[in-house]
């Protein structure tokens, strides 16, 4: 009984190096092998023998490293032995050894490349000739260490579905001859704001969950949060990652007060501001110091962690600064035009200057196409409604947000707001 214990600690504390280190691993290998879909090969054949053997063995001093040396030997053999390598074999497989007779310490010979490994799959996994369901799903897979069964599970779909996405994805690279390589000043700023919205996008679904039954996947926060952070490390100087870091920092203090005990959603206003992590808070506001150092106040992330921050600093949701929120959703706009900003505008604007005002910009946007079938427009609108004491019309509001939201949690928030309009 005590070995099959030991045995399972062992491989609780495999996944968890796994986790840690498979991106550093897959990245190293990619460098080596140039192929994608064989650097991950490799990797899980090294995480199968640690499998095998670190519960006989121990975990090693350096997991990481042995990790590693296990995929490169692995590599040497795949070299020696497979015909299509032929002309390669020999070359390459002397390479390596000369490299394991060099550096016998492996820990130096992750870490030599290490940053620029990892900026290189970074941008190869969020590469804008992928779409962006692809984006996320390989992202996830090869930065966030995620199984596709746990990516599927994270998104409501089949394991299947997810693999035949990252399989797509992996062929879709291969066949653009995507290199493995940061891209070039011209190529580079276009390029970060897609791996940005990948992390981004991964981040929202951990927040507000689009459907199932859970109002947040606190899971995908936390990958998004932990890539965020390793993209700051790798291009410092970036100030939007900061803005993006920023924004993901401060979103994620909430999560505690953000729901129930029995999983129910708490809206912002009806918060528990004491439960909001200070810590998260002190980094995020740090984050957005940095963006600000940096000149990116004019950017999409920074500036709503500029917003993210008004609610942060505020000690009560009374003493909260809704013009300067609404001014900020204002500079959002111009920057990063769409009509769900204008939405976001509105809420600000009737906070600030009074219901009828936010009533006047959400009717202006009811038939806009991007937002028909967008629940939040009748939630919104609602809410306006009824702090116009126009208590049926928010109530015939709340039951159509109700009616077409795809999240369990969010639709029973609905229909109780639906049923407080009706008692107003």
């Amino acid at each position: 009984m005590i070995a099959v214990v030991e045995t399972a600690e062992t491989h609780r504390a495999i996944e968890a190096v796994w986790r840690i280190e498979s991106a550093r691993l897959i990245a190293g290998l990619t460098r080596i092998v140039r192929d994608l879909d064989q650097a991950e090969e490799l990797a899980q054949d090294a995480l199968v023998a640690a499998l095998e053997q670190w519960p006989r063995s121990g975990i090693p001093d350096n997991p990481g490293a042995w990790l590693m040396t296990t995929a490169k030997r692995r590599a040497i053999d795949h070299f020696r032995h497979t015909a299509i390598a032929a002309q390669k074999h020999e070359a390459l497989g002397r390479d390596f050894i000369d490299r394991e007779n060099t550096v016998p310490d492996m820990a130096a010979a992750i870490d030599d490349n290490i940053g620029d490994d990892l900026l290189r799959l970074v941008f190869i996994a969020c590469h804008p000739v992928l779409t962006a369901e692809a984006r996320v799903a390989l992202t996830l897979r090869l930065l966030g260490g995620l199984t596709t069964d746990e990516i599927a599970r994270a998104y409501l779909s089949s394991e299947p579905t997810i693999a035949q996405r990252i399989v797509r994805a992996k062929r879709t690279l291969s066949e653009s001859r995507v290199p493995f390589e940061v891209p070039r000043r011209a190529e580079f700023t276009a390029r970060l704001s897609s791996v940005l919205q990948v992390i981004y996008l991964i981040f929202n679904e951990g927040y507000s969950a689009t459907a199932g039954d859970d109002w947040m996947r606190p899971a995908l926060c936390e990958e998004a949060l932990r890539l965020g952070r390793i993209l700051v490390e790798l291009v410092p100087k970036e100030a939007e990652v900061h803005g993006l870091v920023a924004l993901m920092e401060i979103q994620a203090s909430r999560a505690k007060a953000r729901v129930n005990p029995s999983g129910e959603p708490i809206l912002l206003l009806d918060q528990d501001r004491t439960r909001w992590d200070r810590l998260l808070i002190g980094r995020g506001l740090a984050a957005l110091k940095r963006a600000e150092q940096l000149g990116a106040m004019r950017g999409t992330y920074s500036i709503q962690a500029a917003i993210a921050a008004c609610h942060a600093v505020a000690a009560t949701a009374d003493e909260t600064e809704w013009s300067r929120i609404a001014a900020l959703y204002g500079d959002l706009a111009e920057v990063s035009p769409s009509p769900i900003v204008e939405l976001n505008r509105a809420v600000a604007v009737g906070m600030a200057y009074g219901p009828a005002a936010g009533l006047e910009l959400v009717d202006a946007l009811r038939d806009h196409p991007a937002l028909q079938g967008y629940h939040l427009l009748p939630s919104v609108r609602g809410d306006l409604l009824k702090n116009l004491g126009r208590f049926n019309e928010a109530r015939a509001e709340f039951e159509n947000a109700a009616a077409i939201t795809q999240n369990a949690r969010e639709r029973n928030l609905l229909l109780e707001r639906s049923r407080a309009a009706k008692e107003g």
